[in-house]
């Protein structure tokens, strides 16, 4: 009898973003964004004190392109998400949760008072990850994102109590 094959398990590293990451991620942002960051804008952002990240690299693969990313901002006690993106190759692996913990993780250590981010109203996935870390819809921007096809969608601004 031949037992099927079974893969094991994916495993992926979180560490902490540096300004030589930066051209790793405009591919991935790109696979989400209509007008998606430079590697440029990303090393400014990285070389700014109060801006940190995260991403998720297979073990024992730091030198490969990572799966996924998180950029935060924290100043005078408040924090917001700036940008979030896991490749489409590897949704639904956990790794949004587990870049958004590192941030969050990072956040307590650091005291602060709360975190915020905006998130496309028809991204429902998002939306449920946010809902489960314990955000709450705050704010609406109308007409936020442009969509491909056309019509616009609003950007709802979501807060976390860290307190």
């Amino acid at each position: 009898m031949k037992l099927p094959f079974f893969a094991p398990p994916l495993e992926f590293a979180i560490e902490r973003l540096s300004i030589d990451d930066a051209d790793h991620l405009p591919t991935i942002h790109a696979e989400h964004f209509l007008r998606p960051w430079s590697e440029d804008e990303f090393s400014s952002l990285l070389d700014q004190t109060p801006v940190f990240g995260f991403a998720a690299w297979p073990v024992g693969q730091r030198r490969a392109r990572p799966v996924g990313f998180v950029l935060a901002r924290l100043a005078a006690g408040e924090a917001e998400i700036l940008t979030i993106a896991v490749a489409r190759s590897h949704r639904r692996l956990g790794l949004g949760r587990d870049l958004m913990e590192a941030v969050l993780r990072t956040l307590h250590a650091d005291r602060a008072e709360a975190l915020f981010l905006e998130v496309d109203e028809m991204n429902m996935p998002a939306l449920s990850l946010y809902r489960r870390l314990g955000f709450r819809e705050v704010g609406r921007r109308p007409g936020y994102y442009e969509q491909p096809d056309g019509p616009r969608s609003a950007a709802l601004v979501m807060r976390r109590d860290l307190r």
